[in-house]
């Protein structure tokens, strides 16, 4: 069925299952009527026909995910099945508001041939209908939209009751769900072009390792969906199972034994290695300071503050009992999530401007490594809620800032430039590692880095 006439079935059919009782007995009052010769067998199979389809198109429309032929997956079609029953809700709410006025009017019960207490009946269960259509959209698009993101979804909660602005919202909240779906598709589309690529396919093995505050955990990776995609288009990816509040020199020694171990299993001679934030700093000193240059053919540095951030210096001048209690506090945390020597006091004292100068003379770039390196913006202090404050404080200070690294402080070796997006919210230190899981228009975060690694590739690494 072409996408017009499904349309128009759905307009003629929906406002029937929504008026079932009047849709029943006015076509009943038809077909027995003086110029109709039907018999009481072929009139119910008439009737049940008609009631059975009403009533299935209509719990179609109610649960059942949309078509989707550029397989998306059932989370994007439930949530664009959701959008549909609400627009058709909404739809089913105009015509249903003609057709009461119709029903109400003085001279339609002898026309239509049905009693008022049916008339009265139809409109309740036709209300009811509707508002179902639209509860079970809504809840559909809350639970399966990634973009929407927790304000949004506490908006859509807090406006529900509110006549007129609760549709502003829903309309608002049905053009980001195709929005992420339309997203969703070109994805799809682009996966179906790459089927069996190696377009990720480098000569070395990939090690991604992670920053500050986190660990490589089995059942939440820290690079979302990345390491998936890049593995899809070829890449082998490895990771750096450093500690979250380790030192730069004590993940340095875990980076090293893990260099060594992926060179044993795979027979490689060397890594490609993409670090995020902290990591680079790891990754540099494994490099530098514990000989692994020769094992190392890349280094891609992202959101890495090389040189320190100022916001840190004033930081370090908290009174000294209040900070090392508070270091306290973290250390034994994470030493229950599998840290073997947390250290926060040392680890956020690296960060400081005056220790990053002392870092950078002591840990040089070795010949022999390529050196990257990306950073990215928020483009205000509510793109990230969780570090807007952080970015207040480094904005005065050092300019542009993903909520945490300034732009200058993450440029090291080859700098290839800044991501952002095209909206007013830009993109923070945790979303250049899909660390949400969300996609925001105008930035591609997973595409970002198969294009990262597949330049690794074309330059021979």
């Amino acid at each position: 069925m072409s996408r017009f006439f499904k349309k128009l079935y759905l307009a003629v059919v929906i406002p029937c299952a929504l008026n079932l009782p009047v849709t029943i007995f006015s076509l009943a009052g038809v077909m027995t009527g003086e110029k109709m010769d039907y018999d009481f067998l072929e009139l119910m199979v008439w009737l049940a026909a008609v009631f059975f389809l009403c009533l299935g198109t209509y719990l179609w429309l109610l649960v059942w995910p949309a078509r989707d032929s550029a397989r998306t997956g059932l989370r994007a079609r439930m949530m664009m099945g959701g959008r549909r029953s609400i627009y058709w809700g909404l739809y089913g709410a105009v015509v249903q508001s003609f057709l009461t006025w119709r029903l109400l009017r003085p001279s339609s019960g002898p026309a239509l041939m049905i009693g008022r207490g049916l008339q009265i009946l139809d409109i309740v269960l036709a209300l009811a209908a509707i508002l179902l259509l639209l509860f079970s959209g809504t809840l559909r698009i809350f639970f399966t939209s990634k973009r929407l993101g927790i304000a949004r979804r506490l908006v859509m909660l807090f406006t529900w009751w509110i006549p007129i602005v609760n549709l502003l919202v829903l309309l608002y909240a049905c053009r980001l769900v195709y929005e992420e779906y339309d997203f969703e598709r070109e994805k799809a589309q682009l996966r179906a072009l790459r089927v069996d690529s190696d377009l990720c396919a480098t000569k070395y093995p990939l090690l991604l390792v992670h920053g500050i505050g986190f660990r490589d955990l089995r059942y939440f990776n820290y690079w979302g969906r990345i390491p998936r995609e890049l593995k899809r288009n070829g890449a082998v990816i490895y990771y750096g199972n450093q500690e979250a509040l380790g030192t730069i020199a004590y993940n340095a020694e875990d980076i090293r034994k893990r260099i060594l171990q992926i060179r044993e299993e795979t027979g490689a001679e060397k890594v490609n290695i993409i670090a995020h934030s902290k990591g680079g700093l790891d990754a540099r000193c494994a490099v530098t300071t514990l000989g692994m240059s020769p094992y190392v053919a890349s280094l891609t540095t992202m959101n890495t503050p090389h040189r320190g951030c100022r916001f840190v210096d004033y930081a370090c001048r908290l009174p000294e009992g209040f900070y090392r209690f508070v270091a306290g506090c973290f250390d034994r945390t994470f030493a229950k999530f599998g840290d073997k020597a947390p250290d926060f006091y040392t680890a956020t004292h690296q960060f400081a401007t005056e220790a990053s100068v002392r870092f950078n003379e002591k840990t040089p770039d070795m010949p022999g490594v390529y050196y990257q390196s990306y950073t990215s913006k928020m483009k205000n202090p509510f793109s990230h809620l969780l570090l807007s404050i952080p970015w207040c404080l480094i904005w005065p200070l050092e300019g542009e800032n993903d909520g945490l690294v300034s732009v200058e402080s993450a440029k090291w070796g080859e700098f290839r430039g800044v991501f952002s997006n095209k909206r007013l919210r830009g993109i923070s230190h945790g979303d250049i590692i899909d660390l949400k899981r969300q996609d925001y228009k105008g930035f591609d975060v997973v595409e970002t880095y198969v294009k990262i690694v597949a330049e690794l590739k074309e330059k021979g690494f």
